[in-house]
């Protein structure tokens, strides 16, 4: 995602037989870690990760607490379009406050998690625990520094699920027949079919979220050449839209070289 690529593209052939240069995968990355790091490296940041996850879990079973939700049946009816969706803009909508919810309770777990595992690229131990972390961080960034790639996090999750729910009512009200046998196999399927192709296009979110989290944070991953000092998300979101590299990390396998781009302007 920060664009470190420590180990030289190899020459491969894609489906149609034409050469091209492919990135080392995960399993070549993990190698390297290996053989710089010890296995110890695979597992950086890994700390703060699990408490991040531990809030998140804790958050949304607190907000779900709190503002409960009955549960609703599926209404699949064409004849009751109207209720049925009118079921899912609720489900989505506290979806959607459990979410928020907890992804600015765990973020900040999130921001020194990230930190943790971009100090490979330039071999730092400025984030080596995560009290240590919190109090380092309060003290050259303050509060606001705890949150830095907030905001394109809340916004992929946030659109993340509106698409995924809605797609998946839409299919399974107009796409699947009531007198199909499979008809419920199906549906059950349709929200994780749609959740991976949503996910796909939401991703230029959590790469920017997680690059404005590392950004000029006085970690080289942070800085030139590999990221510019952003003044916003909106500003990272621009230069890597001119560069062609929104998705960049998004593979763990099969990752195309991009072509070589000339120097662009970042205004």
């Amino acid at each position: 995602q920060v664009g470190h690529e420590p180990l030289p593209p190899t020459v491969g052939r894609n489906v149609l037989g034409r050469k091209v240069l492919y990135l080392p995968g995960f399993f070549t990355y993990a190698r390297h870690i290996v053989e710089v790091d010890g296995k110890r490296g695979l597992f950086r940041g890994l700390t703060p990760r699990l408490i991040s996850s531990t809030l998140s879990t804790i958050t949304r079973g607190s907000v779900k607490k709190a503002f409960p939700l009955e549960d609703m049946e599926h209404v699949s009816n064409k004849d009751d379009v109207k209720t049925s969706l009118r079921k899912v803009v609720t489900e989505t909508s506290h979806e959607m406050l459990m979410q928020c919810a907890s992804r600015v309770v765990s973020h900040p777990l999130h921001v020194i998690s990230m930190r943790c595992m971009v100090q490979f690229v330039g071999r730092e131990v400025k984030y080596s625990g995560v009290f240590s972390a919190i109090g380092r961080i309060f003290k050259e960034e303050g509060i606001l520094g705890f949150f830095v790639g907030l905001v394109p996090h809340i916004l992929g999750d946030v659109i993340f699920l509106w698409c995924c729910n809605l797609l998946a009512h839409f299919i399974n009200t107009y796409a699947v027949d009531d007198n199909f046998s499979q008809a419920s196999v199906i549906r059950s399927y349709t929200k994780f079919v749609m959740g991976i192709a949503v996910s796909m296009l939401t991703y230029p979110f959590l790469l920017v979220g997680d690059l404005m989290a590392v950004n000029n944070c006085g970690l080289r991953a942070g800085l030139p050449p590999y990221a510019p000092a952003f003044a916003s998300w909106i500003h990272c979101w621009r230069y890597l839209s001119a560069q062609g590299q929104l998705f960049r990390g998004s593979s763990l396998l099969f990752r195309r070289a991009p072509m070589p781009a000339a120097c662009l302007p970042l205004d």
